[in-house]
């Protein structure tokens, strides 16, 4: 994986090790101030699929950002822990406004549609989100709309954390 160099394995194990006080207490997602913190960010992968989308607690964290205009960010399946977000009226807090994620072409091509339960473009659509693909898949591409920012697939991490980076100063 590291051209036979084991060198790259274990600069990373050392800086895992070197983190290990933070990775080892996690914060109580349901004991989590808004004001305590900068940003919500939520990573990729199809864990947030299982939990994080139906986790209301998450939901009402997202609220609290949105409320204080803090930035709420999701790359790649991350978006679906945003589903929980609600406004007052039980409305999805994000429909109206611009949102991506992976894309439905992307999940087929890695061969999980027909193994999914349900598929985030489709459900981030169904939700009442502006649902906008690159049209290229695994194309980098970011979609920001007032405090959400999303991003498509893994290639977009990169440029949403620098428009992260740029707007946190």
């Amino acid at each position: 994986m590291n051209g036979g160099s084991e060198e790259p394995g274990r600069r990373f194990r050392g800086y895992l090790d070197s983190i290990a006080g933070e990775l080892n207490a996690p914060a109580d997602l349901d004991g989590a101030d808004p004001a305590s913190y900068d940003v919500v960010f939520v990573p990729g992968g199809h864990g947030p699929m299982e939990d994080l989308a139906i986790c209301t607690g998450f939901g009402g964290l997202v609220g609290g950002f949105t409320e204080l205009g803090k930035p709420v960010a999701a790359v790649c399946h991350g978006p679906a822990a945003l589903l929980t977000a609600e406004d007052r009226d039980g409305k999805w807090l994000f429909a109206g406004r611009r949102v991506t994620g992976f894309t439905n072409a992307e999940e087929t091509q890695v061969g999980f549609a027909d193994k999914a339960k349900w598929l985030l473009e489709d459900r981030l659509k169904s939700a009442g989100g502006l649902f906008e693909g690159s049209g290229v898949s695994w194309a980098p591409h970011v979609v920001n709309d007032g405090n959400l920012y999303t991003g498509q697939n893994p290639a977009s991490s990169l440029p949403l954390a620098r428009r992260l980076v740029e707007v946190l100063g």
